[in-house]
């Protein structure tokens, strides 16, 4: 039974930097399969960014997905999650701040990434955020 955050992660993480196009960030989505990118400044976690944000906070709002930075519609200074961290706790995390996605960092480092999607097969962490 899966009970700490690196357990049920998913390991490795597609960053950009927080000036990157919006174009840059769904064209790494598209090459690697995912939902979600870390928005790195260096080394530090400053957002995530997932394609939702891209359709919703951009598209619809009818901004130049070329011109746009990553920044303008990530989410800023996201909760951050350690490996070892209880699952229990981060699904009570997730639901408190009603999130679905968030960034796994060990040692100050992003490490990987945990959603909804990794922790649904957990027992007795059903991590529904309404």
């Amino acid at each position: 039974m899966a009970e700490y955050v690196k357990d049920v992660m998913t390991p490795g993480v597609a960053a950009v930097r927080p000036g990157s196009s919006l174009v840059e960030a769904a064209r790494l989505m598209r090459t690697q399969n995912i939902g979600d990118v870390v928005v790195a400044d260096g080394q530090d976690v400053v957002g995530m960014l997932t394609d939702r944000d891209i359709a919703v906070r951009a598209v619809a709002e009818g901004l130049d997905p070329m011109a746009v930075s990553v920044r303008s519609v990530c989410t800023h200074d996201p909760l951050l999650v350690s490996p070892d961290d209880p699952v229990a706790d981060v699904v009570a995390l997730m639901r408190e701040h009603a999130v679905r996605r968030l960034p796994v960092v060990e040692d100050g480092l992003p490490v990987g990434t945990v959603g909804l999607g990794d922790l649904a097969g957990v027992r007795g962490a059903s991590p529904d955020t309404g």
